[in-house]
C-alpha cells in the first residue's frame, strides 16, 4: 500500500480486526515505513508481527492529527499505546467554600473552590490536612451533628455546630491555611510558636515538645527548597530520558515560585520520542489541573502543545529555568537507571524460577502472639515497586500456620475471582514448605495456577533461603537482597497492623472493668488513645474535657492504681 506524504494517524489491526496501536504522524509515508524498513526489537517487535492489517485517516494539521490520535486511543484502548491506566488524577486538597470550611482531599477538579498541590499521593496530601487540622480548630465533620463531638473537647474544633462563631475568627485562619497552602509557611511557624509557647506556660510539656517537632519539621522542608523563582507562579516542568526503548518522564511541580513536588514515570513505547512525549503532556491535562506555565524540552513541538492545551507552554533558553528542566532530565535518567536495574532482577527471578512473569508480586506475612490477635498482611510490587494502594490486612481466626495461611489465601484469591482483580504472577510467602503447601491447596482448588515460593528465616530469625517447588533455589546477592527488602515490608506492614489491634484490644479489656463506660464511651476513648501507658498518664483534667466527671474519676483512679 502506497501511503500519503501527509499528517494523519494510523490503526494497525491484529488478525481478529481488533486495533492494537494508534499512531499520529507529521508525514504517514515516512512513519508507517519506519516500522518495516530496519529491525525492530522488544515491545516494537512484538507489535509488528501481530499486525494483519493497517488503516489511516488525513488529516489537515499535526494539531488535528494530535487530537485524533487522543481520541482513537481512549475509543480502542489499544495494548500497545502508552494508556495511561495507572495514572489517576492526583490528589489536591480543598478548603471547601462553605460557611464553615473544612480540608478535604479530592481528585476531581472541576470545582469552583480553589485547590491546592499536586500531591505524589493521596498519603502526603492526608498528612498535610492532618497537620493543619492539629495547627487550626477547623471543622472536621461533613454533615453538622446536632451536638459538639471529641474534637471540640480536645480543641481541634470551634464547635460549629453549637457554638457562635466570629467570623473574622474563621477568615483569619482561613487566611492562614491558604498561605501555608500556597507555600508560603510564615503564618502557621508563628502560630506554631504561640502554640508551644502557650503550652509551656502551662505546663503541658508533651504538646509543647509535639509543637516544636513539628516546627523542625516544617522548617527543616523550607531549608532544603534550594530553588526559588523570582516569579510567584505555578508551573509543570516536564524532563525526559530515553533508553532502551524506555522513556523515562520526571515531572516537577513548582507552586508559589518553589518547587513542592516530583513525580516519574516509565514507559516502554513503540512511537519516536518526541510522539509519545507529546501524547503524554497533552493528556496529561485532561485529569489534572493546568498551571500558569508548562516548561517542555526542546525536542517538542512548542506551538503544536501550546494550540493542543491552550496553555502558556515554555521552552527556556537560558537562567534558572533552563536549570530546572536541565534537573528533571538528569533525574529521569537516574530514574531509568534504577528501573533498568530492578528490571534486570526482576528478570533474573522469573528465569530462576522458570516463570512466565514478575510484573505482579503479591507478599504475605502472618503475626500473632501466643494465638492472640493474630493478622495477616499483603504487600505488592509492581514491576518491583511499592504498590501501597494495593496493601491489604487481613483479621484471621485461625491460630496454627497451616489454617492461618490457608484462611488469607482463600480470602484473597476468591475475591480476585469473584471481582475480576489484577492476579498475582507471583506469591511469595513469609515461611517454608508448611506455608507453600497450605497457599497452593487452596489454589488448586480455586482451579489458579500461580507460582509460590517462601523466603524462609533461620534460627536467628534472618532470611537465609529461597523455596521453590520444594528445592532451594541459588540466586546473586543483589536479588537475595531485593528479596530481603521485599519481605521486610510486608513483615513491618503486619507487625505495624497487629500491634495497633494488640492496644486497642488491651485497651478494651482494661475498659471493661471500669464502671460507666460502656460502647459509646470506649469509642470516645479507643479514638484518642492508642495504648495502656497514654490512658495511665493521662490527667484527670484532660479525662474531663470528653467524658462525663464521675467517669473521668473512675478511670484516672483505676489506672493509677495500675502505676503504684
Amino acid at each position: 500500500m502506497k501511503y500519503p506524504n501527509k499528517p494523519g494517524c494510523y490503526l494497525m489491526k491484529d488478525k481478529n480486526d481488533i486495533v492494537i496501536y494508534v499512531g499520529k504522524a507529521k508525514n504517514l509515508l515516512k512513519r508507517i515505513n519506519s516500522y518495516f524498513n530496519k529491525i525492530q526489537t522488544g515491545k516494537t517487535l512484538m507489535l509488528v508481527n501481530n499486525i494483519k492489517n493497517l488503516e489511516y485517516i488525513i488529516t489537515n494539521s499535526e494539531l488535528e492529527a494530535l487530537i485524533l490520535e487522543i481520541n482513537l486511543i481512549k475509543k480502542y484502548k489499544p495494548k500497545y499505546n502508552i494508556l495511561l491506566k495507572d495514572d489517576k488524577t492526583y490528589p489536591y486538597i480543598e478548603l471547601t467554600n462553605e460557611e464553615y470550611p473544612r480540608l478535604t482531599v479530592t481528585r476531581n477538579y472541576n470545582k469552583k473552590s480553589k485547590l491546592y498541590g499536586p500531591y505524589p499521593d493521596v498519603t502526603s496530601a492526608r498528612n498535610t490536612i492532618k497537620l493543619l487540622n492539629r495547627i487550626y480548630p477547623l471543622r472536621k465533620c461533613v454533615n453538622m451533628p446536632k451536638k459538639v463531638c471529641l474534637y471540640y473537647h480536645i480543641n481541634e474544633c470551634l464547635g460549629y455546630c453549637e457554638k457562635k462563631t466570629d467570623e473574622l475568627i474563621i477568615e483569619k485562619i482561613k487566611k492562614e491555611v491558604i498561605k501555608f497552602l500556597s507555600n508560603d509557611k510564615s503564618e502557621i511557624i508563628q502560630t506554631i510558636k504561640l502554640k508551644m509557647n502557650e503550652y509551656s506556660i502551662n505546663l503541658e510539656y508533651e504538646k509543647a515538645i509535639e509543637m516544636k517537632e513539628i516546627l523542625d519539621s516544617i522548617e527543616k522542608t523550607l531549608k532544603s527548597q534550594i530553588i526559588e523563582l523570582k516569579e510567584k507562579i505555578d508551573i509543570d516542568v516536564f524532563g525526559y530520558y530515553f533508553e532502551n526503548n524506555i522513556l523515562s518522564i520526571q515531572i516537577i511541580f513548582i507552586r508559589n515560585g518553589k518547587i513542592i513536588q516530583t513525580d516519574n514515570k516509565n514507559f516502554e513505547i513503540i512511537n519516536d520520542i518526541d510522539e509519545e512525549l507529546t501524547y503524554y503532556i497533552t493528556t496529561f491535562y485532561e485529569k489534572n489541573i493546568k498551571p500558569n506555565q508548562i516548561i517542555i524540552p526542546d525536542i517538542l513541538n512548542q506551538n503544536l502543545i501550546k494550540e493542543a492545551l491552550n496553555a502558556n507552554v515554555v521552552i527556556p533558553k537560558q537562567g534558572i529555568k533552563k536549570k530546572i528542566l536541565e534537573m528533571a532530565n538528569i533525574n529521569a535518567k537516574e530514574n531509568i537507571k534504577l528501573k533498568s536495574d530492578i528490571n534486570d532482577l526482576l528478570e533474573e527471578l522469573k528465569n530462576k524460577l522458570n516463570i512466565q512473569s514478575t510484573c505482579r508480586i503479591e507478599l504475605f506475612d502472618n503475626s500473632n502472639l501466643f494465638s492472640t490477635y493474630s493478622v495477616s498482611a499483603m504487600a505488592v510490587f509492581s514491576f518491583g515497586k511499592k504498590d501501597k494502594k494495593e496493601y491489604r490486612k487481613y483479621k484471621v481466626n485461625s491460630n496454627n500456620d497451616y489454617d492461618l495461611m490457608k484462611e488469607v489465601i482463600y480470602r484473597r484469591y476468591y475475591k480476585v475471582l469473584l471481582e475480576k482483580l489484577d492476579k498475582a504472577d507471583l506469591i511469595i510467602l513469609d515461611g517454608g514448605k508448611i506455608q507453600i503447601n497450605a497457599a497452593e491447596e487452596v489454589l488448586t482448588s480455586l482451579n489458579l495456577n500461580i507460582p509460590v515460593c517462601g523466603l524462609v528465616k533461620d534460627k536467628k530469625h534472618k532470611t537465609s533461603k529461597l523455596l521453590y517447588e520444594n528445592k532451594e533455589i541459588e540466586v546473586s546477592k543483589q536479588l537475595f537482597n531485593f528479596l530481603e527488602e521485599m519481605q521486610k515490608e510486608v513483615h513491618n506492614f503486619a507487625i505495624s497492623y497487629h500491634k495497633n489491634i494488640r492496644s486497642k484490644g488491651l485497651i478494651s479489656s482494661e475498659l471493661d472493668n471500669i464502671k460507666n463506660i460502656g460502647e459509646k464511651r470506649k469509642k470516645i476513648l479507643l479514638t484518642k488513645y492508642e495504648n495502656i501507658e497514654e490512658l495511665k498518664n493521662e490527667s484527670l483534667d484532660n479525662f474531663n474535657k470528653i467524658l462525663p466527671k464521675n467517669v473521668s474519676i473512675s478511670i484516672y483512679e483505676y489506672f493509677k492504681k495500675q502505676v503504684k
